[in-house]
């Protein structure tokens, strides 16, 4: 996680449906420092993290089930998110886990940072700023 001085950190933010809530709630603590970066996110859990935090640039993609979270995977995999924050529902079926296990693959293949919880999310955010 070496910073580049030619461009801000950036960090992905993915949520299923029933985390989306959490997530949110946690960006509102974190908000602060998440101005400091250059966010990327799921369509409808961008929509979401925004329109809590107006003042937040989310930059959103489509929703993950329509190819949101392959374009993730592809920033990650282009070297172009410096971590990933998704929040995971392990308790609910999921009908793109194919999708959902690919980004989970690419960002352990690509040696990022990655958080699927709170706990994890925080200690994330912690090394990043």
């Amino acid at each position: 996680m070496t910073p580049s001085s030619a461009r801000p950190r950036v960090l992905g933010l993915v949520a299923h449906d029933r985390m989306k809530d959490d997530l949110v709630d946690w960006a509102r603590g974190w908000a602060e420092r998440l101005e400091g970066l250059a966010l990327f996110a799921t369509g409808t859990t961008g929509a979401r993290v925004a329109e809590a935090l107006p003042g937040l640039e989310v930059t959103r993609l489509l929703s993950g089930p329509l190819g949101g979270d392959q374009q993730l995977g592809a920033m990650i995999a282009e070297g172009r998110i410096d971590a990933l924050i998704f929040f995971v529902d392990p308790l609910s079926p999921h009908p793109h886990d194919v999708d959902v296990k690919a980004l989970i693959r690419v960002a352990t293949l690509a040696d990022i940072p990655f958080a699927c919880n709170r706990a994890t999310a925080d200690a994330v955010m912690r090394a990043l700023v």
